[in-house]
């Protein structure tokens, strides 16, 4: 479930990023391109969830 969340937040998040930019630059918005680009982010992000430590960081006390 967590990896069909991370795609459909990248779908969304990567098109408005599209759309914003579509919009600043005057040219056409292109859903496709959103969508296309959406695949690669989300495979990133779960990467990077997988690679980085979910463990806390012990730190030694100070007296």
């Amino acid at each position: 479930m967590k990896y069909i969340m991370t795609l459909v937040w990248s779908v969304i998040l990567v098109s408005m990023l599209n759309y914003v930019v579509s919009s600043v630059q005057n040219v056409d918005f292109d859903l496709n391109n959103g969508l296309i680009m959406s695949i690669p982010v989300a495979i990133l992000v779960i990467l990077i969830t997988a690679i980085l430590p979910n463990d806390p960081v012990p730190t030694p006390e100070h007296h």
